[in-house]
């Protein structure tokens, strides 16, 4: 992290470049970088990021665009949850939670996870609170891991450690409200009988007066039941030792809910005592150890259809069901049999053995969790398995096993996969539905756009037409054609795609500038009002064209809504912050706010959602295309801002252009440009794929004086130049073609030879709307003779003076 801070440039920043840097933020960097736990540093007024190593896989897909960027930018996700820390913090207040739930997405996509942390003001040299300090550390796994284990005990004492035969429930007065079927079985009482103290009518009548006083006392303290009585068995009319355990359940405040209990059958290990009694006790521990491990898990087992089994720490089963047994036999080919070593069985196949001895090896060790893995083939009837690993223990809580509980989820998955199919139809729908509309507003205008040029053109065709009226038709195409780049321009803009050409510029003096031209468009019963900072230079990094034609777009709608008479009020806010706008978080800024405001008739709050949309209107049909405030928001957002609308019906409009600002440029002296050589004749390489273009292309330049050798594509274009480096005094490129692209192209050129001067061309480039022109000259299409002749009017003949 040392070395990414000392090669990242901070001059851009609100810090300024890091030999500038306070000793406070050095210090304090040096001490956060040092440190082997998790911490970052927020510092300034902007609060950007630092952070040290063991902070870096907190950030997940954040890593490459944190350092440096405003701390609540970089956790926009959960700031929410954490800006009332970072607010205390700053007021000066030291804060450490613990276990904080947080959704910190860090590959993207919703993630649950719990953090411990502590913050801190970090105080300047001056003693003033600069930013804040954070030590951090992950809780997720022991948070999780807990609670699993909370559950995991619970169930085992209720199903596992109790070693059921005959389960039974009662309520906290004592009586009977559930038992299993095999109570019935064995004493031959009717399916009621049981319920409430129905029971003790089984016992033998020597056993009742203990049994009922032991159970009454551990009613009333709460103490665990355990009890041996002798039981009516009706299959042979004898009576047979039986031990009733049982425990309660409490609710939050500790009081019993319910007990749960259940009855096994003892009299073998009864009779096997009054058998062994002169026997030591070490012979008597081992013998109850291996009755109480032969009837541990026979009877629970097999009344479910969840795959079941325990393992000894040496892996060797001590016991499975029939469907752990049957599945595992379908999966590896082999059954499994207490007493065997169940990683052994697997020797034929190493890949599954090591992935079994990892996972029981992690159960051995005492630890609870769950796993859902996928074994074999799809198509099989369970490939899918959720398998919950908990702890096994004897009576005195010593770690002697691991039990394995697994669960057939294939069909919830596969229900899963269905539902994320349908919302993907359903979101593909919406997008062909959106791209109809859009469709067919383009093809409207331009419907509209190529009539006028047919009918120009079919007019043009006739011999005896007269000069003025040639004029006006042939002035008509071009008018046309201008509207037609316009649109195409105004979806682009919308799209986020239009290539500017931006550039740091006064915006104050730009809005002055352009208020003249306003009255214009406005006409003369609209008073044009300028509000903006005298003395205060604002400056934006933008296209100021694109900036001039939002302003006009803006205006115009103003127009409309004021009906042609009003105030039209422009002001202008420097160093603001950017408020939420439609549910996109703000940040503090700083940026420039130019607010156009009316007096027109305001928009419906049921319009407000879809002014933005392109081809959305409410003007009467050819009164307005509806991309104006396409291109607004357009500009806004491919130029890192956002536009604000505040409206009521008859209580006017205003409309808030928010843009990044920036820091005036340095003044720069630079030498006089040189003198255009007009009527000098150049050797052009045109490079373009489309034929009709190409031609139209080399036809205007030879028409101009030039010569021209035109290359299809990229890779030809490269091989003209390489076979001839003096050839050539200009390259004249499309953008988009197909291979090698034209911005590809001019960076080889640029590198083979850095004085050849290039033209760029393009209608729309995904690239340049990306990235800009690479420091190219741009010339955007359609374009007219007269601005491809600018283009090269100030490019020298390098290769030798040619007469035009």
């Amino acid at each position: 992290m040392g070395a990414e801070i000392r090669a990242r440039d901070w001059s851009d920043t609100s810090l300024g470049p890091s030999e500038a840097w306070s000793p406070a933020l050095k210090a304090i960097l040096a001490q956060m970088l040092a440190c082997p736990t998790a911490m970052f540093l927020a510092w300034g007024p902007d609060l950007l990021c630092f952070y040290n190593d063991a902070y870096r896989p907190i950030l997940g897909y954040r890593l490459g665009t944190a350092l440096g960027r405003p701390f609540r930018e970089v956790w926009a996700s959960i700031w929410d949850e954490i800006a009332p820390l970072v607010d205390a913090t700053l007021a000066g207040e030291s804060l450490t939670l613990t276990d904080m739930p947080l959704d910190l997405s860090r590959d993207g996509t919703p993630e649950r996870s719990w953090w411990s942390f502590s913050y801190s003001p970090a105080i300047d040299e001056a003693g003033r609170i600069a930013g804040l300090f954070c030590v951090t550390g992950e809780t997720t796994a022991r948070v999780l891991g807990e609670a699993a284990l909370r559950e995991s005990e619970d169930h085992f004492r209720h199903t596992v450690e109790l070693n059921p035969q005959v389960p039974w429930t009662c309520d906290p007065d004592g009586n009977i409200t559930s038992f299993s079927k095999r109570w019935l079985t064995l004493t031959g009482q009717g399916p009621g009988e049981p319920y409430g103290a129905g029971w003790i009518k089984a016992l033998h009548p020597g056993d009742v007066p203990s049994t009922v006083t032991t159970f009454t006392a551990c009613l009333a303290s709460g103490d665990p039941v355990d009890v041996d009585y002798r039981l009516h068995m009706a299959a042979t009319g004898e009576y047979r030792w039986m031990r009733a355990r049982a425990q309660p359940r409490r609710d939050g405040s500790g009081a019993i809910v319910a007990w749960y209990g259940v009855v096994e059958d003892i009299h073998d290990r009864k009779l096997a005592e009054r058998d062994l009694r002169e026997l030591n006790v070490h012979l008597e521990r081992r013998v109850d150890e291996a009755l109480a491990q032969r009837k541990l898990w026979a009877d629970v087992f097999e009344v479910t259809d969840a795959l079941v089994c325990a393992l000894a720490p040496d892996f060797r089963l001590l016991a499975v069901n029939r469907a752990y047994a049957d599945e595992f036999e379908a999966i590896y080919g082999v059954r499994p049999r207490v007493g065997d070593d169940l990683v052994g069985l697997l020797s034929h196949i190493p890949e599954q053995q090591a992935r079994m001895r990892v996972v029981w090896a992690q159960a051995l060790s005492g630890e609870a969790f769950t796993l859902v893995e996928e074994f074999g083939d799809p198509d099989r009837r369970r490939p899918c398995y959720e398998m919950a690993f908990t702890p096994l223990r004897d009576a005195e809580g010593r770690l002697i096993g691991a039990f394995q509980y697994a669960t057939d989820v294939t069909q919830r998955l596969r229900d899963l996969e269905q539902l994320a199919k349908a919302e993907e139809a359903l979101r593909q729908a919406q997008k062909m539905e959106a791209i109809g509309q859009l469709t067919g507003g383009v093809a409207h205008d331009f419907n509209n756009l190529l009539t006028i040029i047919r009918s120009s053109v079919d007019l043009l065709r006739k011999p005896d037409l007269p000069e003025q009226r040639r004029r006006r038709y042939m002035d008509a195409v071009s008018d046309t054609v201008d509207r037609a780049a316009k649109l195409t321009g105004q979806l682009l803009a919308f799209a986020r795609r239009q290539s500017l050409m931006p550039e740091t510029f006064d915006i104050g003096a730009r809005i002055a500038a352009t208020a003249d031209m306003l009255a214009s468009v406005t006409g003369a019963r609209i008073r044009v009002v300028v509000e903006v900072p005298a003395k205060l230079a604002c400056h934006v990094f933008a296209d100021p064209g694109q900036f001039e034609t939002a302003l006009i777009n803006m205006a115009v709608n103003a127009r409309d809504a004021m009906d042609g008479e009003g105030t039209l009020t422009l002001r202008l806010g420097c160093r603001r912050g950017l408020p939420t706008i439609r549910g996109h978080a703000g940040t503090s800024g700083p940026f420039v706010a130019v607010s156009v405001t009316d007096q027109g008739t305001g928009i419906d709050q049921a319009h407000l959602p879809h002014i933005f949309e392109p081809f959305f209107t409410t003007k009467e049909v050819g009164k307005g295309t509806g991309l104006g405030l396409s291109q607004v928001i357009g500009f806004a957002k491919q130029s890192g801002g956002d536009v604000d609308v505040a409206s009521a019906p008859g209580q006017g409009t205003t409309f808030t252009l928010y843009l990044p600002q920036v820091e005036a440029p340095a003044a720069d002296v630079r030498d006089e440009p040189k003198a255009a050589l007009d009527g000098q004749a150049l050797s052009i390489l045109v490079v373009e794929d489309n034929l009709d273009v190409g031609r139209f292309c080399t036809q205007i330049l030879e028409e101009l004086g030039h010569d021209t050798v035109w290359a299809k594509n990229g890779e030809e274009a490269l091989a003209e130049v390489e076979r001839d480096p003096s050839r050539f005094d200009a390259v004249f490129s499309d953008v988009v073609m197909p291979g090698m692209g034209g911005v590809a192209l001019a960076r080889r050129l640029r590198a083979l030879l850095p004085d050849l001067p290039i033209i760029l061309t393009s209608g729309y480039s995904d690239v340049l709307a990306r990235e800009g022109t690479h420091g190219f000259d741009l010339v955007r299409k359609p374009y007219s003779a007269a601005q491809v002749a600018e283009a090269f009017r100030a490019v020298p003949g390098r290769r030798g003076a040619r007469t035009a």
